[in-house]
């Protein structure tokens, strides 16, 4: 059998409640987190400025805005906004982001079909899944971002699904999808460039739309993701990897969680800050002469000490060295506007130096490893070492951590009573008991409260 033909029949006999327990619990986490991250990020006011923009239709919501649009502007709002603060979930093996490009899509195809929750779950799930196997299976080229371009896929898959596809019509809707991703820059998010935070964006939307011209009777090429993976944006596209163990393991099982308000790239050095500040031997900013960061490649590209904007900020290690020391914290607070101007962080960032170790970057995607040495201005050493990310599954943060980063979000828009009723209709959304319309629709009412402003 084909494997688009394999991964068709995977998307469209997947039903929700036939997902093994511990899926189902876990794939609840991923949307809590995703959900998080689009509340928080709506509050941005480029995102805001955007929305006004784009809002012409009707039928699907931009959460946190109390707006509507068509829902191919909504997965594109949506999608938009949980790129922001850099607070989405991600996956080692696909080394990069499945959910965020995939639930807007989803989540607003849902709401115009009057969908049922588990409905909606199984088309998170699918996209998830083929998403972010495709992910794992390229090998996307340095200059690339990963962002908007096999997520395209999966949204795809997941909104096909969605439509009542068979095997065959979400086969093609992958085949679509392949020639509506985007060419993406990393250059964007390593010089600040906010147009990087519109690719998930697009990924959702333009997934969404490849599924509804298949409908319409569209066509791709006979094998879009090997001519994408294999010959134009990719060094390999390795079969075997997309569909090794379909059905029994589950990329979603192996994903992470962010509590860092930062690049991923970056959680290394600053779960080994950590280490240091646990054990009281992490100096204050004043005492510090020198910070040595030793890492894997794709950290050791993050060197700017002055970034321009808050997405470079969140895309620096020295910055994010600085700013975690100066404020004794990694999260949002440590990343925004003031803090990208604050002068003893300015100050800190330029005394760090970044540099690759190759054999770190060997034990990739298993570990994403740095070590840190900070000298102090006695001349002491005090350095740690880390291995596994915290937030990875072999390392996972506890769901008490989880929920209070959902709530630090949702609080950027509204109020703590709404955010926590939140939180728990949407841990309860996959219960057997709220499968039906209408509990989906009395949670989707709760994501178009507007702004407490």
């Amino acid at each position: 059998m084909h494997y688009l033909d394999t991964l068709g029949a995977f998307a469209a006999d997947l039903h929700y409640a036939a997902l093994p327990q511990p899926v189902r619990q876990q794939l609840a986490w991923v949307l809590v987190d995703t959900l998080g991250a689009i509340v928080g990020g709506s509050g941005e006011p480029e995102l805001r400025a955007m929305a006004q923009g784009v809002c012409h239709g009707e039928g699907a919501t931009f959460i946190g805005l109390g707006m509507a649009g068509s829902p191919m502007e909504a997965a594109l709002i949506n999608g938009t906004a949980g790129t922001f603060l850099e607070m989405d979930e991600g996956n080692r093996f696909s080394r990069g982001h499945p959910a965020i490009h995939v639930l807007p899509a989803v989540l607003a195809l849902s709401e115009a079909q009057g969908a049922d929750a588990h409905r909606f779950l199984s088309g998170l799930a699918v996209g998830y899944e083929i998403g972010s196997r495709f992910g794992a299976s390229a090998q996307l080229r340095d200059a690339m971002h990963v962002h908007g371009t096999w997520g395209t896929l999966g949204a795809a898959a997941g909104s096909a699904h969605l439509f009542g596809a068979d095997a065959n019509r979400i086969r093609e809707s992958v085949n679509v999808a392949s020639s509506m991703s985007i060419a993406t820059s990393k250059k964007t998010m390593l010089q600040g460039g906010l147009v990087r935070n519109v690719y998930a964006g697009l990924s959702n939307s333009n997934g969404l739309l490849a599924a509804q011209l298949v409908l319409c009777g569209f066509q791709g090429e006979a094998d879009g993701p090997a001519s994408l993976f294999g010959e134009i944006v990719s060094e390999r596209f390795d079969q075997a990897t997309l569909l090794r163990g379909l059905g029994d393991e589950w990329h979603v099982m192996q994903n992470y969680f962010k509590l860092h308000s930062c690049c991923r790239y970056n959680h290394g050095t600053l779960d080994a800050l950590d280490v240091l500040a646990a054990r009281g031997t992490l100096p204050a900013a004043a005492e510090i002469s020198s910070v040595a960061v030793t890492t894997y490649s794709y950290a050791a590209e993050l060197t700017d000490p002055s970034p321009r904007n808050t997405l470079g900020a969140k895309f620096s290690v020295p910055f994010a060295v600085a700013t975690r020391i100066v404020n004794g914290s990694s999260g949002l607070s440590s990343f925004t506007g003031e803090a990208i101007r604050n002068p003893e962080v300015l100050a800190l960032a330029a005394k760090v130096s970044v540099t690759e170790d190759p054999s770190m970057t060997a034990r990739l995607p298993q570990e994403r490893p740095a070590r840190v040495r900070v000298v102090d201005s006695k001349g002491q050493v005090h350095e740690a070492e880390v291995g596994v990310n915290r937030g990875d599954d072999a390392s996972p943060y506890t769901t008490q951590e989880l929920s209070s980063k959902f709530l630090d979000l949702c609080e950027r828009v509204w109020p703590r009573s709404h955010a926590d009723a939140v939180l728990d209709s949407t841990l309860a959304l996959g219960d057997a008991k709220a499968g039906d319309a209408a509990s989906f629709q009395n949670w989707l009412q709760m994501l178009r409260r507007p702004a407490d402003r």
